[in-house]
């Protein structure tokens, strides 16, 4: 149906877009925070230029995340209102304590340090940026509960028809939430840190402000590395745990058809042919997908054909199998932009450490472009984690094709659809914008807090 794909595509991108705003206004809150304690604890004025001009970068990512946050709440109720009838008693509460106790926590506090700097003590205005950055990654935590009940169901009840809440207690102890939210939240951290690291190679190869920008190289370099290898870590944990909980979106991310051997390879690189169930092409690495799975050698990887008749038998006839393609190729360029980041990172370290950042400017201009690997990583990511898990919008209670709304036409969604495109890309437009104005002031541009809000578009435009 028509208006199921379109419904699809709308939310997908909308979801996208925004995503790309809410992992870098964690990370900079976050980065923020280490250097105004920085400054706090020595006294260094340079410090507190630096928090000041990120600050200004985070301001503007944060107005521009809440703008195309809203967005996202009205498509439950347009585009998916079937969906949002049968889950919404327990979909619904993780998203309002967000938008009424998180996002009010951080709203309030990003106003006390926006406007505190010369009216509050130092402890207290770090206390501000602390709770701020607290405030933003509790949003994250209430959005993740959310989407971990559509992946892995818990603390739920079927009762006339409908999906009520049970047992509040097992939604937020969800398995799925605790080994998705971290992977998240170091995610995001690593988004922070490669911004700062790639903004700050630009003003050193400028040769502009190199005190300034040295110290938030060295600070966003260290924190790039230690985020990234802990994004790894736990996404392997994450992975572990997908193999129990959804065992056809880690076949499908792999390309594996038939159940494996006792000792599984792992496809590097597949030509897939989704109509015949098998792959022409296959390049594989002996044992490794048995390690990645087991951390041993052995230990079998059930297939796409073995889990779809698995499924038919416990759901009913119907086409359990999401598109493969997508799937494996989405995870393997979520692998990449990592492994591009762990590099880059240890090797900026290493530079770092011998004192010879500078001498490389070659690394300096790749350090420009890895600002673009963390959204990459991201968007592919959740692209893997929501098309891994079709036909399911809710895993095992409802298919995406019974959660659109029965009376929203097609050519409704694509009004929405293309006026909420164009907005976006307006709004993307200011977003890149207002950063590059900042950034080609630099630091030494101050002007009253109230002067640079004022400039800011408002989160209700």
């Amino acid at each position: 149906m028509l208006n199921v794909l379109l419904a699809r595509w709308q939310f997908g991108i909308l979801t996208i877009y925004h995503f790309l705003f809410v992992p870098l206004t964690i990370g900079l809150a976050v980065l923020i925070a280490l250097m105004e304690t920085i400054y706090v604890r020595t006294g260094d004025e340079t410090y507190k230029r630096m928090a000041k001009f990120w600050g200004k970068m985070f301001l503007v990512n944060f107005a521009l995340g809440v703008a195309t946050g809203i967005m996202q709440e009205f498509q439950f109720g347009m585009n998916w209102s079937a969906y949002s009838r049968f889950v919404g008693d327990v979909f619904g509460p993780p998203l309002a304590i967000e938008a009424l106790a998180a996002f009010f926590l951080e709203s309030t506090f990003v106003a006390v340090w926006l406007f505190g700097w010369d009216r509050l003590s130092k402890r207290v205005h770090l206390l501000a940026i602390w709770l701020t950055a607290a405030g933003v990654s509790i949003s994250a935590l209430w959005i993740l509960t959310a989407n971990a009940f559509m992946q892995e169901p818990r603390g739920y009840v079927i009762h006339n028809g409908r999906a009520e809440m049970s047992n509040f207690w097992s939604l937020l102890g969800n398995p799925q939430l605790w080994v998705e939210f971290p992977h998240v939240w170091f995610g995001a951290i690593s988004t922070g840190a490669f911004f700062i690291t790639g903004v700050s190679a630009w003003y050193l190869l400028k040769k502009r402000h190199l005190k300034e920008f040295t110290r938030s190289f060295q600070i966003g370099i260290v924190v790039a590395l230690v985020s990234s290898v802990l994004t790894i870590v736990l996404g392997h944990s994450q992975a572990q745990h997908l193999m129990k909980a959804q065992p056809m979106k880690m076949a499908a991310s792999e390309a594996q058809w038939d159940t494996s051997s006792e000792h599984a390879p792992w496809s590097v690189f597949a030509l897939i042919d989704e109509e015949h169930h098998r792959n022409t092409l296959n390049v594989e690495i002996p044992y490794l997908l048995s390690i990645l799975a087991y951390n041993h050698t052995y230990g079998k990887v059930e297939g796409i054909n073995q889990l779809q008749k698995q499924y038919e038998r416990t759901y009913g006839p119907g086409n359990y199998i999401p598109s493969v393609w997508v799937t494996y190729w989405s995870f393997r360029v979520m692998v990449l932009a990592g492994v591009l980041m762990l590099l880059l990172a240890l090797y900026g370290v290493y530079l770092v450490l011998k004192n010879r950042l500078r001498q490389h400017p070659t690394f300096l201009r790749a350090m420009i472009g890895a600002i673009f690997l963390p959204p990459i990583a991201h968007s592919t990511g959740w692209i893997m984690t929501e098309m891994g898990r079709q036909p399911w919008v809710v895993m095992g209670l409802q298919k995406t094709i019974d959660g659109v709304s029965s009376t929203v036409t097609t050519p409704m969604i694509w009004t929405t659809l293309l006026g909420f495109g164009i907005l976006y890309l307006v709004l993307g437009i200011v977003d890149v914008y207002l950063f590059v104005r900042i950034i080609r002031q630099g630091p030494d541009f101050e002007k009253d807090p109230s002067e640079m809000d004022a400039k800011l578009p408002h989160p209700a435009t």
